[in-house]
Order: structure tokens, then sequence, then C-alpha cells
């Protein structure tokens, strides 16, 4: 198993799947055990380009971790608290470090709505990600559909708003570039949508230091949509990727499209 998310080249794709809480225990570690042995099917993800992630609820971290111990999988977690101490209820950074956690969820869409996480909540929770080592694999996505333009700019206020200002910190997040309106609908964003958004949230990254933040795209992803993306770092999958062989053919997409790469340059 992974330790550690490697989101400062630019040469990486990353796929990941959240079980969000639609799996009990017992399902949960039967399907970690299919998702295990799908990435295991590909020998060709050790050498690193192509970086597999799942992210099952909290209960299910320790044994996720023991399964996953000889894997290629990142493990992550789909929430975290922002300090040790009396915060009852909450996860802290440091002790999903310590169960081998290297990635942990930070701002979806569903906690901004549900749970009332502002800007500020994000912020501190990504801070003291960051502090424990971990990777912040950072939400973020307009609630409503609209330009690729204005999208991006909402986007990027976010990621600005979450690093406080400080650019350095943004060097170590994951983006999930999740459009709150494509969550859980029948097909994803369009790729030409998805692309123009993401080449116009590079513009804006770019005089920061961090053009090649690893951007990745959630929402309703399902395989045949990463070659049709340009400049996007992977794909965040959801219930589709609940059936572990879905997995492996978005696994087998993003590890042919790391080839062509290798081959014959940026695809």
């Amino acid at each position: 198993m992974r330790q550690a998310a490697s989101p400062s080249s630019p040469d990486v794709l990353y796929v990941g799947v959240s079980t969000k809480m639609y799996m009990g225990y017992a399902q949960s570690l039967a399907w970690l055990e299919q998702l295990v042995a799908e990435v295991d099917a590909r020998p060709a993800l050790a050498a690193g380009r192509v970086v597999p992630f799942v992210i099952p609820s909290f209960p299910v971290l320790a044994a996720a971790a023991a399964a996953m111990a000889d894997s290629p999988l990142l493990l992550g977690a789909q929430n975290c608290g922002w300090a040790d101490g009396p915060w009852t209820g909450e996860v802290s950074p440091s002790m999903l470090a310590e169960l081998g956690v290297g990635l942990v969820e930070i701002g979806h869409a569903e906690r901004r709505r549900h749970f009332a996480e502002d800007d500020r909540v994000v912020a501190l929770k990504v801070r003291a990600a960051v502090d424990a080592g971990l990777t912040p694999l950072l939400c973020v996505g307009e609630p409503e559909l609209s330009t690729p333009e204005d999208a991006a700019e909402l986007v990027f206020r976010q990621i600005r708003a979450a690093v406080s200002g400080d650019w350095s910190v943004a060097s170590g997040l994951i983006i999930a570039y999740e459009p709150v309106w494509a969550i859980g609908a029948p097909e994803p964003a369009s790729a030409v949508y998805v692309s123009r958004v993401v080449e116009s949230l590079r513009f804006s990254l770019a005089p920061r230091g961090v053009v090649d933040l690893p951007i990745i795209y959630g929402g309703s992803a399902k395989p045949g949509l990463l070659p049709q993306l340009s400049g996007v770092s992977g794909l965040f999958l959801g219930r589709f990727a609940h059936d572990a062989r879905n997995f492996g053919l978005v696994l087998d997409e993003a590890l042919s499209f790391s080839t062509a790469e290798v081959l014959n340059g940026p695809v």
C-alpha cells in the first residue's frame, strides 16, 4: 500500500473511488478484496504513472490498511478534523496518518451543503492535514452549470480560500474538480466543458507557480471519459466503481493513456 501521494509530478494520473456511506462493514471489506485483486492484476501500476486510491468509511480504515498492505493502492479518508483535542466525534489527521492513510478528502460539496462547512473550516482542515503529512484531496466545483470561464473563476477562489492565500500549501494538494450539478447525475459533465474549465483554471494557477497541480474530475465519471479529457490528471469515481470490475476498466484507460504519453508525448 502506498503511504503517500505524489502530487508534484505532472505526469501522474490518479484514479480513485469513495464508498461514501453506501456500504456496510462486511460489504466494504468484500469489495476492497475485489478492488485489490483488480489492482494486483495490473502490474504496470507498480511504475507509479497511474496511482489508484480508495476512500472507504472511517470504521473500515484499519482493516483496509491491512488488506492493502502489499498493494499499490493509496488509502484515503473521507474527512478529517482540524486538530487533536476536545472535538467529540471528529477524527484527527494525526490519527489517520497512524492508520496508514495517505490522502484525505476535504470540502466535498455534500459536507459544504449538509454540514455547513465553509471556506474557513475547509482551510483549517487543509492546514491540519498538511501538518500531519497527509495529502489533501480538495473538492471544488460550481453549484450550477455556467460558462467554463465562470466555473474556473469560482473554483480558483475556492482553492485560494482553502490555502488561505499561501500557494506553497497548494503545491501539496490534489484537486478534485466536481461540478455540484454533475454529482449523482445520469451523465458526467461533457469532456469539452471539463477540459475548458481545467484549461482556464490552470491559466489562473500559473502565476502562482502551481500550473501543474493535479486536477482530477469527479461527477458521474465512468469509462470512456478519461481519453476525451485534456489537461486533466485523472478521475474520481463514485457508485459506478462500487463494481470493482468497472474500477479496473478505468485503470486500463489510464494505463493506456499514460503509455501513449510516454511513447508519443502529451496527448
